[in-house]
C-alpha cells in the first residue's frame, strides 16, 4: 500500500470529519481517478510522434494508454474526423495513489521556478487539473532518448460535492499549492 493511501486512511479522513462534520463515512470525499492526457498535434503529419508519446505515457503511468481520435474535422489544421491525435490513461486504485505520491513529492517540485501549483485550477466542484509543459521532471523519462519535449495534462477527480471539500482533501493529501493566493 502506498504512503499516500495509508495517510488518507489514517489521518485525512479523520481531519475531514472534524472539519466538515460528516454524519456518515460515505460522505467523506475520496479520490476517484486520475486522468493523464497527452495531445500530439504533430501526429497529423508524423504518426511516429504519437508512438513516442504513447511510449512516454506508458512509462509514466505504468499502464497502456488509449489512443484518442479527433471528434471533428478542422480544415485549417488539416485534421479529419477519426484521425489519431493523442493518448490518455485513467488511473484508479493503487496505481492512482502511487502516481499521485510521485507527482506531489517528486515531479511537481522539479518544475522550473516552482513555488507551488496554481490554486485557481479547481473546477469549483470535484476536480483539479494541471498542465505540465514538459515530461522531463518524471524520473522515468530520459532526456537523451526523448525526441521532443511534450506536455501532459493531469486531472485529479474526487467524490467531493463542493470546491472547498476538494481543496481540503487534496491539500491534506499533499498537493503543493501556492501560498497566499485563493
Amino acid at each position: 500500500m502506498s504512503r499516500l493511501k495509508e495517510r488518507y486512511k489514517s489521518e485525512v479522513k479523520r481531519e475531514l470529519v472534524e472539519q466538515f462534520g460528516y454524519a456518515n463515512v460515505n460522505q467523506i470525499p475520496r479520490l476517484v481517478k486520475v486522468v493523464l492526457n497527452m495531445s500530439v498535434g504533430e501526429a497529423i503529419q508524423n504518426s511516429k510522434a504519437l508512438d513516442a508519446a504513447v511510449k512516454d505515457l506508458a512509462l509514466i503511468s505504468g499502464q497502456r494508454p488509449v489512443i484518442t481520435k479527433a471528434k471533428k474535422s478542422i480544415a485549417a489544421f488539416k485534421l479529419r474526423e477519426g484521425m489519431n491525435i493523442g493518448a490518455k490513461v485513467t488511473l484508479r486504485g493503487e496505481r492512482m495513489y502511487a502516481f499521485l505520491d510521485k507527482f506531489f513529492n517528486v515531479v511537481a517540485p522539479r518544475q522550473r521556478d516552482f513555488r507551488g501549483l496554481k490554486p485557481n485550477a479547481f473546477d469549483g466542484k470535484s476536480s483539479y487539473s494541471v498542465g505540465l509543459k514538459e515530461l522531463f521532471q518524471f524520473p522515468e523519462i530520459d532526456i537523451e532518448k526523448s525526441d521532443k519535449a511534450r506536455g501532459l495534462d493531469v486531472t485529479i477527480v474526487t467524490s467531493a460535492r463542493t470546491g472547498e471539500e476538494t481543496r481540503e482533501l487534496l491539500t491534506r493529501m499533499g498537493l503543493p499549492l501556492q501560498k497566499g493566493r485563493a
